[in-house]
Order: structure tokens, then sequence, then C-alpha cells
């Protein structure tokens, strides 16, 4: 049984989930996973493990609490016409489908627009996380940063390519561990202009065959 410690921080966990979410649920589904498993819910080791639980979905799910026009609201001039890329922004997401894990790597560029306006780089990275941290499908995650891009920032394009390894389809179904998805999404001139879209694929690490 979980000690004082234990039920005074499970108590103010409480306080801040919504009532159908909380440390309840996932006391009974431990209870669930114990019973087909024949772990020992009473046991010391699984005391804390309800909390650890919801406090791990809080923060694996943290993007629906972050706004994208707020991520990209403050821009500077810099009197910018060139392609800008932050490469290699790490993620991680979570597969709607099976509630298991997929992460990887996210490439992100932007040709400004008219007004050569630009973002902090850092912002590219915090969007990436606010659509990466949510129940996810890798090819909606790619086309919601690039859409967030192109109604937040105004600029004349937008490239966002993805690749990431997901658990579903590493601990269980095929268990292939060595395959990696892909995805694209391609805005404004880098989808109309073969030059621009090779530009962007050649800053985002990738050969005109689409090969690192």
């Amino acid at each position: 049984m979980a000690g004082a410690a234990t039920l005074e921080a499970h108590k103010k966990l409480e306080g801040k989930l919504p009532k159908r979410n909380g440390l309840r649920a996932a006391s009974e589904f431990l209870e669930w996973l114990c019973d087909i498993t024949g772990e020992d819910i009473g046991s010391e080791a699984l005391a804390e493990t309800p909390r650890r639980v919801v406090e791990s979905w809080i923060e694996r799910t943290g993007g629906y609490q972050k706004d994208p026009s707020e991520i990209l609201r403050v821009t500077f001039p810099a009197h910018c016409d060139e392609m800008v890329t932050l490469r290699d922004i790490t993620f991680f997401s979570t597969c709607e489908h099976h509630l298991l894990p997929f992460s990887g790597r996210a490439s992100v560029a932007y040709l400004p627009g008219c007004d050569g306006r630009v973002v902090g780089i850092s912002k590219l990275a915090r969007l990436v996380d606010c659509f990466a941290r949510r129940l996810q499908l890798q090819e909606r995650m790619t086309a919601q940063i690039a859409d967030a891009l192109v109604e937040h920032l105004g600029p004349a394009g937008v490239g966002v390519v993805v690749e990431a390894s997901h658990l579903c389809m590493v601990c269980r179904g095929v268990m292939k561990s060595g395959a990696t998805m892909r995805t694209t999404a391609l805005r404004g001139v880098l989808r109309d202009s073969d030059a621009a879209r090779a530009e962007f694929l050649s800053g985002a690490g990738f050969e005109c065959g689409g090969t690192r």
C-alpha cells in the first residue's frame, strides 16, 4: 500500500487533472494489467506507478496546451529573401492507434515573405514539439507544422520533412526495428518550384534522389 507521502502526492496530482482522467483511472488500468500479467498490485514497486503514468501522459501530451500562433507571434526584421532551414530537430510523439511512442527528426524550412521577417530558430523547434506532443499520425503532424508556418508567418514557401521510427511496428506486429518512415509537406514556392524543392531537400540533408 502507498504510504502517507504517496497518498499526498496523489491528491496534489488529482487537482491538476480533468475529472474523467484522474489517478483512479490509471489505478484501474494497473489493476487490469496486473490481472493479466500476474504481478502483485500491492507491491512497493508499483505503489507510485499510477502517479508516474499520469505525470508521463501529461508531459507526453503537453502539445495540446501550446498555441502555434503564440509560438510564432514574435518576428524580427532581417530583410531576408533566402531559405531558412533548421534541420534534425529531435522529437517524441505518440501513435494514436496503439498509444505507443514514435520518435525521430524533423527538418523545417521557410522562404520569408515579401516583408523579409524571420522567426527565432528556437520557435521552429517549439513548433515541432507543439504538434509532436499529442496523439498523432506522422502524416498529419508533418502537414500541421507546415500549415502553421503558412498561417502565422506568411512565407513565400514552406517545407517540412519528418523521419521517424514507430514502436508500434518495432515491439509488436511486424516487428521491423530498422524501418523508418519519411513524410514531407511542401507549400508555396517549395511545392511549385523544382529548384526551390531541391534546395530544401539538400538543406535538410537529402540528395536530389531523396536519400541522405
